[in-house]
């Protein structure tokens, strides 16, 4: 039994579903080729939604969003490709759609939520969805970016689980993948976190975690380039 804040939150989601769609959820995140992407970083994520809901004009949908942008995660096409994570934010996307019986307003702005998640650091709400809904985006997106800001000892384990997603690809070109992605969430700075809420508990932290791995991935590529 997924325990709370899942529970808790899907108790309120439920009405606005399916009957299939926690089944499929549950299935999704329970998938042997995860380990970031799994329960645990929905838990994580409805928490800390739990404690800053007061943020939000609806909180409601921000749940929602959260429940599904990750529901469909492969890292790897069927000829063996790496498959880009926006064609995953897509099919999250349409299985909400297939699983919601929310009214068509509110599954828009579910919708965009989610899509919000291929491009992160750029997306902008194209559509004001309700009064606020460019904030809650900006509050979602910043919640989805939290664990940059965790402790290390707990940044280091997460980039651990993300290896194992990735263990299929060699270990020199995911060291340099990993690095460009860190690098690019560190060049952010203090734009790393939309809200100033967000800002003020998450960005130095982030900003620490940031350097640290960016300085011991650039060793770690420079000793596997250097034994190649």
């Amino acid at each position: 039994m997924i325990s709370n804040p899942i529970q808790t939150y899907w108790a309120q989601l439920a009405a606005h579903h399916d009957v299939d769609a926690f089944a499929t959820l549950d299935a999704a995140y329970r998938e042997p080729q995860r380990s970031y992407h799994d329960w645990s970083h929905i838990a994580d994520l409805l928490g800390k939604l739990d404690e800053l809901k007061t943020l939000a004009v609806r909180p409601d949908l921000l749940a929602a969003a959260i429940f599904w942008h990750d529901a469909v995660y492969e890292t790897q096409e069927d000829d063996g490709a790496l498959r880009p994570d926006a064609e995953n934010v897509r099919a999250s996307a349409k299985l909400f759609e297939r699983h919601s019986t929310f009214a068509k307003a509110d599954a828009d702005a579910v919708g965009d939520l989610i899509m919000a998640t291929a491009g992160h650091l750029d997306a902008r709400a194209m559509t004001e969805h309700y009064p606020g809904f460019t904030g809650d985006l900006d509050l979602f997106l910043d919640l989805d970016l939290s664990s940059l800001a965790a402790p290390w000892s707990v940044f280091q384990e997460n980039l651990e689980k993300l290896r194992f997603e990735y263990s299929w690809v060699p270990e020199p070109l995911f060291c340099l993948g990993r690095l460009q992605m860190i690098e690019t969430f560190a060049a952010r700075g203090e734009a790393l976190y939309r809200r100033a809420e967000t800002r003020k508990l998450w960005s130095e932290a982030a900003r620490d975690n940031l350097a640290h791995a960016q300085d011991e991935l650039r060793e770690q590529v420079a000793r596997l380039a250097s034994s190649a």
